[in-house]
């Protein structure tokens, strides 16, 4: 069959990142989370500092306009805006494009689900869990209270919706967006991973 890749949107405590771990660990495959910045990083050859303040936030105003049909085209090095956030989107798309088209991976955030929307290959998931439980979550990973978890909680997936809403035009949480929704809440990492394969095998793959 040809690759397929799997691409991870979650809220923050929900345990996204580590099903996407347990994917990569049970199918041998690669997982791409923070390394997709030192790749777009390489090939742009804009500092890796520049990409990681641009990573998930929109410094720019959410009402100029959206979901543009630019098609990641690179804007070349002699221009001002080389180094622009939409420039760092820009290689980082490439990127997963590229990824997609070579190799079976797990793809973490950075709206890999709608850069990839019309890959056929793509498995598009949704990975949350309710208030309290990424509360517990993040309080136990990061050893903080479960105040400033939850201030956490509310920033950071803050800033992903609007972060996606800018690129996309569309929200960040809606399940129509994606191929899959798990509530880890109910299920756990391992069953919520078993579910994962289990839909994997209905569209052939053999997992």
């Amino acid at each position: 069959m040809p690759n397929f890749v799997i691409t991870i949107a979650r809220g923050f405590g929900s345990g996204g990142r580590t099903i996407g771990r347990l994917l990569a660990e049970r199918l041998d495959i690669n997982y791409y989370d923070g390394e997709l910045i030192r790749l777009a990083s390489e090939e742009s050859g804009i500092n890796i500092e520049l990409f990681g303040k641009a990573d998930e936030h929109v410094k720019t105003n959410l009402f100029k306009r959206y979901n543009r049909s630019y098609g990641y085209k690179l804007i070349p090095p002699d221009s001002s805006e080389f180094s622009s956030n939409d420039n760092l989107f820009n290689y980082q798309a490439r990127i997963i494009r590229s990824l997609a088209e070579k190799q079976d991976c797990v793809i973490i955030g950075r709206c890999s689900d709608y850069i990839l929307k019309d890959d056929p290959n793509a498995i598009r998931l949704l990975i949350v869990a309710d208030r309290q439980s990424c509360i517990r979550n993040v309080t136990e990973l990061y050893g903080i209270h479960p105040k400033e978890a939850d201030r956490r909680i509310e920033e950071l997936d803050g800033a992903r919706a609007s972060y996606y809403k800018y690129y996309t035009g569309k929200e960040w949480d809606d399940p129509v967006n994606y191929d899959l929704c798990i509530n880890t809440t109910k299920y756990g990492f391992e069953k919520s991973v078993d579910m994962i394969l289990a839909y994997m095998r209905t569209l052939g793959h053999n997992v």
